[in-house]
């Protein structure tokens, strides 16, 4: 998944939708199904993305 091109809006849905995915593939394969994994991977990757666009969006200084 490309993240550099998301909205903050588009990675909440996505943060959203891997979260319910995570807790699902949790609960019904195991914690340490590949599955599993790979949506807390996704996930990881989305959250570290987000939290980069809020710092950015918190530094910008109106003119």
């Amino acid at each position: 998944m490309n993240t550099k091109t998301l909205s903050l809006k588009d990675l909440e849905n996505s943060i959203y939708y891997f979260r319910t995915h995570m807790i699902t593939s949790g609960i019904s394969k195991g914690l340490t199904h590949p599955d599993t994994i790979k949506c807390s991977q996704e996930l990881d990757i989305l959250l570290n993305e987000y939290q980069k666009m809020k710092v950015d969006q918190s530094t910008i200084t109106p003119l």
